[in-house]
C-alpha cells in the first residue's frame, strides 16, 4: 500500500534578520535535499521587522512555494511571535529553529532520527556556548534555580530549539495560553524529552534583539507560571520576621527594665529596622505583582499576533 511522504515543518521566527534568512532557507533546504523521504514547509513569521527582512521572505515564498510566511501587523514580542507560528504549523513534526544560526540546522536529521524511534519531544541542550562566560554561568544559575522550585520538571538550558510531534502541538492548541512559557508548557505536557547536546555558536550576523528586559521578562515569566514558592516565601518571610520583631521588642523591653536608668533606645536601630522591613515590604509587593500581572494577561486574553500578511498557506 502506498503511504505518503511524512511533511516536516520547519518554523523561524525573524525580527531584523535581513543578513541571516536567505542562508537560513538556503540552510534548511540543503538539509531537507539529503533527506529525499520527507516533504518540508519552511514558515517564517517576521514580528514587525525595520529592515528588508520582509521583503527578502516575499521574494524566498514568490520563488520556492515550500517557503511560508507570515507577516505580523507590528512587533507583538518575541514570547508570542514564535509561539504563535508554531500554533500554525501541521507537519507529522514541527521543528522549532532561531533565524541567527544559534540554533545549528545540521542537526534536524538527528532530531528526526529520535523522533521516527518514538520520541514525541527532542530537544537540543546547550553543554557550551560562544558567549561571554558571565552571561552562560548566569543563565545556567537561573536554570538551577527555576528547576528547583517549579511545579514540574525542565530541562536545564533547553531554548525551545527541537523537534515535536504534532500531537504536542494539538496539545499546545488547547492549553490556548495567551503568554506562554513555551519550555515549562513543554514540561507540562510531560512527555519524555530526547536530549541532544550541542554547543551553541555565536549569531551568525546583525545583533540580537534581546535586552535586560526582554530576559528578565522571560525569566520571570517561568517562574510565575510554573512556581508558587515566590508567593510561599513572602508569607514565611513575613511571619518569620514578625516573631523576630516581637522578640527584639521583648528584648528591649526588658533591657530598659533591667538598666533603667543606663539604657538608652536610640534612633539608629528604629532607622535601620524600618528600612529593612520596608524593602523586604516593596521586595514582595513586586513579586505579588507580576503573579497579578500573569492573571491580568490571561484574563484579557488578546491573540498572540495579529497578521498583515500570510503567504503560501
Amino acid at each position: 500500500m502506498f503511504l505518503p511522504m511524512r511533511l516536516i515543518s520547519v518554523m523561524t521566527p525573524c525580527f531584523n534578520e535581513e543578513g541571516n534568512v536567505r542562508e537560513m532557507y538556503e540552510a534548511v533546504k540543503a538539509v531537507f535535499a539529503g533527506l529525499p523521504q520527507y516533504r518540508y514547509e519552511h514558515i517564517f513569521i517576521d514580528n514587525g521587522s525595520k529592515d528588508r527582512t520582509a521583503i527578502i521572505l516575499r521574494e524566498l515564498a514568490a520563488q520556492d512555494k515550500n517557503v511560508k510566511v507570515i507577516l505580523n501587523t507590528r512587533n507583538f514580542g518575541h514570547v508570542r511571535s514564535g509561539y504563535y507560528a508554531l500554533l500554525q504549523s501541521h507537519g507529522d513534526a514541527v521543528i522549532a529553529l532561531a533565524c541567527d544560526f544559534q540554533d545549528p540546522p545540521e542537526l534536524i536529521p538527528e532530531f528526526l532520527k529520535r523522533w521516527e524511534a518514538g520520541s514525541k519531544v527532542v530537544l537540543g541542550v546547550k553543554e557550551s556556548a560562544d558567549e561571554n562566560g558571565l552571561f552562560y554561568a548566569m543563565r545556567d544559575r537561573y536554570y538551577r534555580m527555576l528547576a528547583r522550585i517549579a511545579d514540574i520538571e525542565l530541562v536545564r538550558q533547553s531554548t525551545g530549539f527541537g523537534c515535536y510531534d504534532q500531537s504536542v502541538i494539538e496539545a499546545l492548541r488547547k492549553i490556548d495560553d495567551p503568554y506562554p512559557y513555551f519550555r515549562g508548557l513543554i514540561a507540562e505536557i510531560g512527555h519524555e524529552p530526547s536530549l541532544v547536546p550541542f554547543r551553541q555558536p555565536a549569531r551568525k550576523r546583525g545583533i540580537s534583539s534581546q535586552n535586560f528586559y526582554t530576559l528578565y521578562d522571560l525569566a520571570f515569566l517561568g517562574i510565575v507560571n510554573h512556581s508558587k514558592v515566590p508567593l510561599r516565601m513572602a508569607t514565611m518571610t513575613g511571619f518569620a520576621l514578625a516573631i523576630l520583631s516581637l522578640l527584639t521588642a521583648f528584648g528591649y523591653l526588658a533591657a530598659k527594665l533591667l538598666f533603667w536608668n543606663q539604657f538608652s533606645l536610640g534612633i539608629a536601630p528604629i532607622l535601620i529596622g524600618f528600612f529593612f522591613l520596608t524593602s523586604v515590604q516593596l521586595f514582595f509587593i513586586g513579586i505579588v505583582g507580576e503573579y497579578i500581572g500573569s492573571i491580568y494577561t490571561q484574563v484579557r486574553h488578546h491573540p498572540h499576533v495579529f497578521e498583515k500578511d500570510r503567504i503560501n498557506f
